[in-house]
């Protein structure tokens, strides 16, 4: 019962921010009210303040989820597995499935566009940064990292997942084609995620494979 509950309610936030993006592709993020988004989603105001608190998140909703496959991958990796790895893995699915965050998307030029021009959207993609690499500390603290390692691995593991997402952000913004960008992004992931288990090394806290 706990999880249909969930799957409910993340059905009922996903629909309230596509509804929301349709409407901010439409007219604009700063002509849409959040009365308009709750008409348009067939909600009342205060369902769509429950799950998004800021208007920025109703567009800029990918980051909340993004942390919560980041704590999946990390924490259920194989005993012995470095995160790096967990993290390649986990990027390596999200292309295979074209999944936003891979950065390959057909609708990210209108996006980024949306972002590019809002002042309210850029400011607010520069605190969700820093709130995932907070998140990723105290991911990485509860995976036995002392406060050190975590912080430092929490800021390559950032930086690894924003140059493959930038990657091919710029491409598109370029005017590559997405299956061309599509096609390049797998040996960005492979080169990424490579050097990303160098500076690694030496952080991870030691732990015994399961024999």
């Amino acid at each position: 019962m706990a999880g249909l509950r969930e799957r409910k309610k993340w059905e009922t936030r996903r629909r309230i921010s596509d509804v929301a993006t349709g409407l901010f592709f439409a007219r604009g993020f700063d002509n849409v009210t959040i009365a308009e988004v709750a008409e348009a989603a067939g909600v009342s105001r205060m369902t769509v303040f429950n799950y998004f608190p800021r208007k920025e998140d109703l567009f800029l909703d990918r980051a909340a989820d993004t942390v919560v496959d980041f704590r999946r991958a990390i924490s259920e990796r194989a005993p012995g597995e470095p995160v790096a790895e967990a993290v390649r893995r986990l990027h390596r699915g999200w292309l295979s499935e074209r999944h936003p965050m891979s950065g390959v998307v057909d609708q990210g030029q209108v996006f980024w566009k949306v972002v590019d021009e809002t002042p309210a959207l850029r400011a607010r993609t520069v605190e969700q940064q820093d709130e995932f690499r907070a998140e990723l500390v105290g991911i990485l603290r509860a995976e036995g990292f002392d406060e050190v390692s975590a912080t430092l691995g929490a800021g390559f593991v950032a930086a690894a997942h924003a140059t493959v997402y930038d990657s091919a952000r710029l491409r598109i913004m370029a005017g590559d084609k997405v299956a061309k960008v599509r096609r390049g992004q797998e040996a960005v992931v492979e080169r990424v995620f490579d050097a990303l288990a160098d500076a690694m090394r030496g952080l991870e806290p030691h732990r015994h494979a399961v024999l």
